[in-house]
């Protein structure tokens, strides 16, 4: 081996010593005294609350902390041996690529391809070398189809998957990456996180991941850093990051592990293939169901579990019926179709969809990237014209897009909401504690929850004001567990004073909390349309991990699970808190 690519693999890809970091008028430090490395070749995961410091410490290793963002920083970060606080973000780039939160905000370009290329072309590669990376690079990513495209007709999800290309397409030395499957489908995350470990593995890449989702990635990673109000809590492997999870921050857990620790079987899964061999080695899921599981809780003194019929077993998740099943709709689309682009880029991107949003309905519209989610919400919010077709919608639509920056227009959060009723909005979502803050400079947890105050202020507090139909779109990118847990709480409560809710998500996990109906898009058309335990299950992709671990009909949460494994815990009904969650 070359003498330099020695050398090279010897120097930290990420170095940082005490580092501490304040955005401007901000009440306290983002990052507190943060010491870590990450050696060449390294794939670690960035785990933590919401506004935990890991958008902030991501930031601070490609630079744009501070010569971006301001503020007051002390401490060093060294990045492939360059000064990061120094050299700033331009003279960084040739070795660190990052993905952002909000990668819409990075694209610059007309075109996918012109967008790939720029960094190459910044870099003065000849044109033939140029080519071939940005054809290289898109095969990776699987959106060659997408070169030709201008940046203005893409999804959320390829839009992501675009930033990531321009961001690999100089094969650096460390990738950042903030949130990058939080706008994928399942298939295309999936895909993500294991191109991530081979790029890893072949290509010596070292890769720090901020993620909230840890069951699509956490199998993957060789290291967990989780990050607590700006300091580092934990710094260790997957199996012992769970142990931690469970005794320190439960809302960390990943469903499987969850299910795990609720069963009482150790150790905690790091993953679906993990927990289904630790399954099988004890026994089959049905034997534990109806013998050794009820034999153990019969022995401990306590009753053993009957067999529980399907109903039981999803917790009570089957759509309640009575009068809301003959009222009028509150939101009613009949042969919709809706055409986007022109030219040679002109596509039917809904075909013919017919749907009803009773009121008080809570819906999740799943299906994957392009498949014409966010088109449907926006049609029905009347900001795209169907070619043919209606969507009406009873006493109007509140609608929360993709990026929540579009909501954001003023420099202090009180200012986005001022008065009584602002904050009102403000606690809703927890956000009470930010009034004086940039709206910028929030995490991007924060910054969708502002958006989603500002979308909801006020008329969650008369029943009268309440429109028909509250569309989400993408709602969680940027949330934790636990405040997730607070959205559907908002939801539930929304639905219950008579509005209809969809939200459209990837986020099976989110989904199996609130949804009672799953309507899933495919290419334009309604393809499923049913009970969200039956479509959550049975599945692969678009299935919970404990559905993909049980595969059992119906059973779709930690909780469910549990009871279907034999310990002798019953579920809550769907909507129901115990006192304090």
């Amino acid at each position: 081996m070359p003498e330099l690519a020695v050398s090279s693999r010897s120097v930290p890809a990420l170095a940082i010593d005490r580092l501490t970091y304040s955005y401007p008028r901000a009440a306290r430090p983002a990052l507190a005294g943060i010491s870590m490395q990450l050696g060449a070749g390294e794939f670690a995961l960035l785990a933590g609350r919401s506004a935990c410091g890991k958008s902030t410490l991501l930031r601070a290793a490609c630079g744009l902390v501070p010569h971006f963002h301001g503020g007051e920083i002390s401490g060093g970060v060294s990045v492939a041996g360059l000064d990061a606080v120094a050299c700033g973000p331009g003279e960084l780039a040739g070795v660190v690529g990052y993905v952002a939160q909000d990668p819409e905000t990075q694209v610059v370009s007309t075109t996918v391809a012109a967008e790939i290329e720029l960094p190459l072309e910044m870099r003065g590669e000849p044109p033939a070398s140029r080519a071939r990376a940005v054809e290289e690079v898109a095969l990776a990513l699987a959106i060659p189809q997408l070169l030709d495209r201008t940046v203005d007709t893409l999804s959320g999800g390829e839009v992501q998957r675009v930033a990531l290309a321009a961001a690999l397409v100089t094969r650096p030395r460390l990738v950042l990456l903030d949130e990058p499957t939080s706008q994928l489908d399942p298939v295309a995350g999936d895909e993500l996180i294991w191109l991530l470990r081979r790029l890893n593995e072949e290509w010596g890449v070292t890769i720090l991941l901020a993620e909230h989702r840890l069951e699509r990635c956490l199998a993957a990673a060789d290291r967990v850093i989780a990050m607590d109000s700006g300091s580092i809590g934990f710094d260790g492997t997957p199996g012992d990051f769970l142990a931690w999870a469970g005794e320190s921050d439960p809302a960390l857990e990943t469903p499987g592990a969850r299910l795990f620790s609720l069963a009482g079987i150790d150790p905690l899964p790091t993953g679906v293939r993990e927990a289904r061999a630790a399954l099988a080695r004890e026994q089959s899921v049905e034997e534990r169901a109806g013998g050794l599981a009820g034999a153990r809780v019969a022995s401990q003194g306590a009753p053993p579990p009957r067999k529980l019929q399907l109903s039981e077993r999803v917790g009570g998740a089957l759509r309640r019926q009575g009068p809301r099943a003959t009222a009028p709709p509150a939101a009613s689309i009949r042969d919709l179709w809706v055409e986007l682009g022109s030219g040679d880029e002109l596509r039917d991107v809904l075909r013919g969809v017919e749907l009803k949003v009773r009121p008080g309905e809570r819906i999740a519209l799943m299906g994957r990237n392009g498949a014409g989610k966010s088109t449907l919400l926006r049609t029905a919010a009347r900001l795209v014209q169907p070619v043919r077709g209606k969507a009406e919608v009873a006493n109007g639509i509140a609608l929360l897009t993709q990026n929540p920056t579009d909501f954001l227009v003023r420099e202090r959060v009180e200012d986005e909401l001022p008065g009584e009723l602002g904050l009102a909005a403000l606690q809703t979502v927890g956000l009470e504690h930010a009034l004086d803050a940039d709206p910028r400079d929030l995490s991007g947890g924060e910054r969708q929850r502002l958006a989603l105050a500002i979308v909801l202020a006020g008329r969650e507090k008369e029943h009268q004001s309440l429109p028909g139909l509250i569309a989400l779109d993408e709602p969680t990118r940027g949330m934790d567990r636990a405040r997730k847990d607070e959205l559907v709480r908002l939801i539930e409560r929304l639905a219950a004073d008579g509005a209809g809710v969809m939200v459209a998500t990837h986020d099976v996990e989110f989904a199996a909390t609130f949804a009672e109906r799953v309507v899933l898009l495919g290419d334009g058309v309604v393809i499923a349309d049913g009970d969200a335990s039956e479509i959550l299950s049975g599945g692969w992709y678009f299935a919970t991990e404990v559905a993909r671990i049980l595969d059992v009909p119906g059973v779709v949460t930690p909780e469910q699970g549990a009871v279907f494994l034999g310990d002798g815990r019953a579920p809550r009904p769907q909507g129901e808190r115990e006192a304090g969650d």
